[in-house]
């Protein structure tokens, strides 16, 4: 049997589908588990048959490889990629890949490439997106790491990955070092955003407007047929028209507590780091955590007992202004995760492409969405675009859109009806878009406590001055940084 095109460690279902996708392109597959039983057992199961070499050690993989060999690890982020990275340099020759699939904090991944590259080895990073469905029949995929080893698996990573309507790929060549795992991080923090903003505009048709769950299915499938057409639009109509057993609403039934994995955390401290303005996305992880605090939200909701009152204007002009909204809140969401990109990128020498980004998540991927394909416009016509919502497209549609936008964020804080992603938008749009913002008075502030310095807006910018404030404070000032 001819040797294997690549090798693939943890065959957990991501790990799985992945191989089988694969293989299902023309590819040769050789597969390595820790619990060797589950290689046996894909072996003889899913992969009979195929063009896949099942093997029961590290070594046995290794020699079952091409040179350059290329090894991807789809196993558990963190201390195991560290110890299996160890484990392989030793079995690997010079220009060997090795190629981390999980979901690996960026700044692990810079270091990681720094040290394989030290040994000799290349390394990739790359983010992978689209759930089992997508590592099956064709994820969106963000490599980043040794640009030299690109070439060799371009072939493979290109051929699995979903395909857009021109053919094109959602997968390219991101950057250096930790430039894929920071792409990767930023959409799924994006994805918090999204997901939240969707869920917002569910409690809002829910609570304040007391649509059924029909009811609500069918604006949804309506909502898919205009620019907010994309996959998480479209699994929250089906989710919201599948019924249990008894035929009442599923989604009904679910305790409303949501869980995380640490990349929308990620995505916030990134932003705080590089002091980008991430609202939304933040908003969106804090909701939740308080959606987590259930027993706590209970016993406070029988404190402050309230209930939302009964909306009194028209109840089918609202639902569109909630579309209106969400669209609005989702532009703020994409512009704010570019800026980061923006910014992270000056700070790590990245060369990132970001019309190709928009690219590589228009499909496979879980934020995937007809929308995107506006933002690889805005970049394509102007690669140095400081914010998405100055592009031409963009601007026109929100101008559009902020009445809407306003109306729903008024009756969200009107009636009680919690909506923290709608309205922090709002104010950050309304905040990028004041020429004078308070700080002069915070930055005085600051001077008067603190003898901190401030700016004047009639002296040149960089000029910092001191006053004593009280009379009888010191002329000396602190020194003058920003952490």
């Amino acid at each position: 049997m001819k040797k294997a095109d690549i090798g693939l460690i943890g065959l957990a279902v991501m790990g799985e589908n992945l191989v089988m996708n694969m293989e299902s392109k023309g590819f040769t597959v050789a597969v390595f588990n820790r619990t060797t039983s589950k290689v046996d057992n894909f072996i003889n199961g899913r992969a009979s048959g195929k063009n896949i070499i099942g093997c029961h050690s590290l070594e046995e993989l290794v020699a079952n490889l091409e040179k350059p060999r290329k090894v991807f690890m789809m196993i558990k982020a963190g201390a195991s990629v560290d110890g299996m990275i160890d484990t392989l340099l030793p079995l690997l020759d010079d220009g060997d890949i090795i190629i981390d699939g999980g979901n690996s904090h960026f700044p692990d991944t810079i270091r990681r490439t720094q040290y394989v590259e030290s040994k000799g080895k290349l390394y990739i990073g790359t983010g992978v997106s689209g759930g089992e469905e997508g590592a099956l029949n064709g994820p969106s995929m963000m490599p980043g790491g040794s640009p030299a080893a690109w070439p060799y698996v371009k072939p493979i990573f290109q051929g699995i990955c979903a395909k857009v309507e021109n053919g094109e790929s959602c997968c390219d060549w991101v950057g250096e070092n930790g430039a894929g795992h920071f792409v990767k991080m930023v959409h799924n923090g994006i994805e918090y955003g999204d997901m939240q903003l969707i869920c917002e505009a569910y409690q809002l048709m829910r609570d304040l407007l007391g649509m059924s769950y029909e009811e609500m299915h069918e604006t949804f499938k309506k909502w898919n047929e205009t620019e907010l057409d994309s996959y998480l639009i479209e699994i929250t109509r089906d989710i919201l028209g599948f019924k249990d057993t008894d035929g009442a609403p599923l989604a009904e039934k679910i305790l409303d507590t949501a869980g995380q994995k640490g990349t929308g955390k990620w995505t916030g401290i990134a932003a705080l780091d590089e002091g980008v303005p991430l609202t939304l996305i933040g908003e969106s992880v804090f909701a939740r955590c308080l959606s987590a605090m259930k027993d706590e939200r209970v016993e406070a909701s029988k404190v402050f007992e309230r209930r939302i009152p009964e909306f009194e204007g028209d109840k089918a002009a609202m639902v569109e202004a909630i579309r209106q909204a969400l669209f609005a809140s989702k532009i703020i969401s994409y512009a704010q995760g570019y800026a980061l990109m923006r910014t992270a990128a000056q700070h790590y020498g990245w060369n990132l492409n970001y019309g190709g980004i928009a690219l590589m998540w228009r499909g496979g991927c879980i934020i995937r969405s007809v929308f995107l394909g506006k933002i690889k416009e805005a970049y394509d016509n102007d690669p140095d675009l400081k914010n998405l919502i100055l592009a031409p497209y963009f601007k026109e549609t929100i101008e559009k859109l902020v009445p809407a936008w306003r109306e729903v964020a008024a009756a969200a804080v009107k009636y009680g009806v919690p909506a923290p992603a709608m309205t922090s938008a709002l104010s950050y749009f309304d905040g990028y878009t004041t020429a004078r913002l308070p700080a002069n008075l915070l930055q005085a502030q600051r001077d008067y406590f603190g003898a901190h310095t401030y700016e004047r807006t009639d002296a040149p910018r960089g000029e910092f001055f001191h006053t004593n404030w009280t009379g009888h404070g010191g002329d000396t000032s602190a020194t003058n940084y920003n952490a």
